[in-house]
């Protein structure tokens, strides 16, 4: 099992409920150590965050995730969008990335994996199951998947994808 200190994850969510019980959820999984936890609540913050522009340019305060959660019905950018831009950026194709959709549609689950998706759920009603898919999350993703270093680049373009 690997040893990390603090993992960070980054939301991207623009449902204020689906926030509040994925922050529960992670909070009862009770998996060590428990991450940081940001929040973004549409597509072109996230783009930003994850580029470390304007707001987010500060990775002390804004440090690049270790995993992100991420929606694809978002205002601005959708997911799918996102997951575009990011595959474009190449440090950034090394962030896993979980879907985490109330979608599903076939074309928006093969459309995620075609953008670079990682994973792929379905919001589950239940606050019990949610916390059984972040404990397993947080197992996998953040204590035993290997990762390669994600380094800084020197300059991320925001093109935002069309």
């Amino acid at each position: 099992m690997k040893q990390r200190s603090a993992v960070t994850v980054l939301v991207v969510e623009d449902d204020a409920n689906d926030v509040l019980l994925l922050k529960r959820a992670f909070r009862k999984a009770g998996t060590e150590p428990f991450p940081v936890i940001h929040v973004v609540n549409d597509g072109e913050s996230a783009v930003r965050y994850l580029g470390g522009v304007g707001e987010f340019g500060d990775r002390r305060s804004h440090p690049l995730p270790d995993l992100v959660l991420l929606d694809l019905k978002l205002p601005r950018m959708s997911g799918h969008e996102v997951l575009a831009w990011r595959s474009e950026q190449l440090p950034l194709i090394r962030i896993p990335v979980i879907v985490m959709s109330s979608s599903q549609e076939a074309s928006d689950i093969a459309r995620a994996y075609d953008c670079g998706a990682n994973s792929y759920l379905v919001k589950p009603v239940e606050l019990e199951v949610l916390v059984e898919i972040i404990g397993a999350l947080q197992g996998y993703w953040l204590r035993f998947n290997e990762t390669a270093a994600v380094t800084e680049p020197r300059t991320f373009g925001t093109r935002l994808a069309t």
